[in-house]
């Protein structure tokens, strides 16, 4: 059976590797074949092309129900009902929507955001509202989240906001929508204790709604390998499971009850907790798995029947795919299964289990360790401290916390005053598991960070973990530590010298770059800082980038001016990065750090490859025109940073610096708007190719549609951030090569339009 399984999850994975879904009369012939398979009986192979087969249709479904371009951008009315717990602020409300009546052909599920709301929204209600819709779209960038692909798993088939004209309320939720008790017992908390990190984590633990941890918690949670205590995780669902199941058991034996024996009744009574505890966590893929797996024991266990652990498992893996096949795509699949495959090989078939504290100890181990390459994998990170703060944190979470944590939802709508109680003792266990978790952050060392290692050395890795923690007979078992050795020692791609690497990353409406040559490495502007809360993009953007980069120390950080689209990421990147000099044409923004002000004639040669500054050579009216221009070339090619000049600044380089503008390839100014890229300064430049840095669907309408009008008279092709994600330029003494992350890295579901 778990061969079967594993071979329906090879067809499944081996579909989500394709750019574009095989066309219909692939389909049909790789369906011929499945028909052939099962005439010979052979099976593996059977499952192998129904899991290719059956991820194919549900992708067709899925990409089926997305927004039309058509729709895109225009007010469209609608009636629906709000599907997630909404996550809202005075400032905005983030919520799911599904949609139950429009005159257009809308996707079924649709995620919406309401700026300044008027009203409080609740899980399960139904509106009447006006929204503009966009098609699935995010930043595309190596070594970021995939935000498309998060929302191709959830089936969310646009994204939109509401506009001015207000929502019109329709009906209250069903008293059986679980959202919406879900949301009541996280009401309830906040109403009863207050907005605090003990009351955002009795909401992650008893209703799985972690809206209320802030950035800096997981930050914390993902240095000390914690982040599965504080989700509702498959070990809390078995946890309270087996608690119901051993108090059914004793209790029942004391009732006289004949109808069902103990061991049945604690069965069931073990089935439903734990269903029960799922649906507060909104079933998210760890308690699915936990669920089913758990089920299929206790029916064995009702009926009689003997089910090993590893049946349960292969069947939960079919049943978990077959109901949805992109669940591959989620990282938090793999760590699941994987861990809870790692736990059956660690403990199957051992003739003697040492002591309990000892086996848990072992346990622990085997998981932090054997997860170690696929967070490597997926996060180019993992823990060192994970195993020890594991050590001392799962039983508090799990014993002492987590139960007691549901002990208190049931007591706060049943005695209150019993339940103020229990709030006081779990206070002072989450906070002082806080400062617990807090402190092991700072520890020297706490995790590595490494780029992502290739495939096969992830194969390897395994390969050497199973070795490792096979049992006692199998020799020379610590020869399995070789064969990750490479993990520590990736093989990083390096430019030579007389090369460079040039980097228009995507960070949507603004600009960040980064530049690369043998030795040295080079950021122009960070991007954006979003407001409410919302981060910013040198930290979502840019140190994951240097992360899947292996770099650690910026030579240069070069803002070419203030505006909040370029200078707002930089705190991050200071704080992410050593750099060693700060370049910029506002320093007043940069004290108390060490600054050079960029000014026309500042030039530096980095391993073959010339650096020169052209602009500002005196102060200009306005900050846009004050942007650091800078030029990077080796010999003849060139490429030309120009930050956000306009028109004054333009016609001032043309008649300062007409023959030093020469460049292959130009970042348009200030994002392709109509106050720049002038006729003279394009004719002067005479660019190749043109990289626009532009938002998808921009409130500014960047890149104008005059401006295109000119790159096409001058026979430049244009390349968008928006359309293409990060733009990559390799620059060398001959030649120069401009690539799309798109057009290599975009899969099926990736938003594709006009690429080039």
């Amino acid at each position: 059976m778990i061969i079967r399984a594993l071979a329906f999850v090879g067809g499944d994975l081996a579909l989500q590797q394709f750019s574009q879904l095989p066309p219909f009369s692939a389909l049909l012939i790789v369906s011929t074949l499945a028909a052939i398979m099962a005439r010979l009986r052979y099976w593996h192979c059977l499952f192998f092309i129904i899991g290719f087969l059956w991820a194919s249709a549900f992708g067709y479904y899925q990409l089926n129900d997305r927004l039309l371009p058509e729709f895109e951008g225009i007010p469209l009315t609608m009636t629906g009902e709000i599907s997630s717990l909404p996550d809202q602020n005075r400032q905005r409300a983030n919520f799911e929507f599904t949609i139950l009546k429009s005159n257009e052909k809308l996707p079924e599920k649709i995620k919406l955001t309401w700026y300044e709301p008027t009203a409080i929204l609740h899980a399960g209600e139904q509106w009447t509202i006006t929204t503009k819709l966009k098609r699935p779209h995010a930043n595309f960038n190596v070594g970021g989240n995939d935000y498309e692909r998060w929302l191709f798993m959830q089936g969310i088939g646009a994204t939109g906001n509401i506009t001015k004209e207000p929502p019109i309320f329709i009906s209250e939720a069903s008293v059986f929508n679980i959202d919406h008790w879900r949301q009541i017992i996280g009401e309830t908390l906040t109403k009863n204790y207050g907005e605090n990190i003990s009351v955002a984590l009795l909401k992650a633990l008893s209703i799985g709604d972690d809206n209320g941890l802030k950035p800096k918690n997981w930050d914390t949670f993902r240095i000390t390998g914690t982040t599965h205590l504080i989700v509702i995780s498959g070990s809390h669902i078995a946890l309270v499971a087996g608690l119901i199941y051993w108090l059914t058991l004793k209790l029942w034996t004391h009732l006289n009850i004949l109808r069902f024996s103990p061991p049945r009744a604690a069965a069931l009574a073990s089935l439903l907790t734990a269903m029960s505890y799922a649906s507060l966590a909104g079933y998210v893929i760890p308690t699915k798995r936990a669920v089913i797996m758990l089920g299929l024991v206790m029916v064995a266990n009702f009926f009689q029947r003997q089910l090993s652990p590893l049946q349960s498992f292969a069947i939960a893996l079919l049943a978990m795919l077959i109901f949805n096949p992109t669940m591959l795509l989620s990282i938090g699949f793999w760590l699941s299964f994987l861990a809870v495959a790692l736990i059956l090989y660690r403990i199957a078939g051992r003739l003697k289990s040492p002591p309990n504290w000892l086996n848990g100890v072992d346990i622990q181990l085997t998981v932090s360790l054997g997860l170690s390459p696929l967070l490597l994998f997926f996060f180019g990170q993992t823990s060192l401290i994970s195993p020890l703060v594991n050590f001392i944190a799962v039983p508090i979470v799990e014993l002492v916390v987590v139960p007691f944590a549901l002990i208190h939802v049931v007591l706060m709508f049943s005695f209150p005053w019993l339940a103020d109680k229990f709030f006081v003792a779990l206070n002072f266990v989450l906070q002082w598991l806080m400062k617990g978790f807090e402190f092991a952050q700072t520890l020297p060392n706490a995790v590595i960070d490494s780029p992502p290692p290739s495939f096969l050395t992830l194969i390897l890795a395994c390969l050497g973990l199973l070795w490792l923690f096979a049992p006692r007979g199998i020799p020379a078992r610590w020869l399995g530590l070789i064969l990750n050795l490479p993990l520590l020692f990736p093989i990083i791609p390096k430019l030579h010298y007389g090369e460079a690497m040039v980097t228009v990353l995507d960070v949507g409406q603004g600009l960040s770059v980064a530049v690369q040559t043998e030795n040295h490495q080079l950021l122009y502007d960070a991007g954006a800082k979003f407001p409410n809360g919302g981060g910013d993009t040198g930290k979502n953007v840019v140190l994951p980038f240097f992360r899947y980069q292996n770099v650690k120390k910026l030579d240069t950080l070069l803002i070419s001016h203030g505006d909040n689209d370029h200078i707002g990421g930089a705190k991050s990147v200071l704080d992410g990065l050593n750099v060693e000099e700060i370049l910029t044409s506002v320093p007043e923004k940069f004290i108390p750090y060490q600054m050079t002000i960029c000014e026309s004639g500042q030039n530096w040669t980095w391993d073959g490859v010339i650096f020169t500054m052209l602009s500002p050579a005196k102060t200009f009216e306005g900050d846009n025109n004050n942007s650091c221009v800078l030029k990077i070339e080796i010999e003849q090619n060139a490429v030309l940073l120009t930050g956000d000049i306009e028109a004054t600044a333009e016609n001032w380089l043309v008649e300062n610096a007409r023959e030093e503008l020469r460049a292959n390839v130009l970042v348009a100014p200030h994002h392709g708007s109509k106050t720049s890229s002038t006729m003279a300064f394009l004719e002067a430049v005479k660019p190749d190719t043109i990289l626009i840095p532009s938002g998808y669907r921009n409130q500014f309408h960047h890149p104008s549609k005059d401006i295109l009008a000119r790159y096409q008279a001058i026979n430049a092709k244009f390349f968008t951030s928006a359309n293409s994600g990060a733009l990559n330029v390799y620059l060398n003494s001959e030649s120069v090569k401009v690539e799309s992350l798109r057009k290599i890295n975009g899969k099926y579901w990736s938003f594709m339009d006009s690429v080039f």
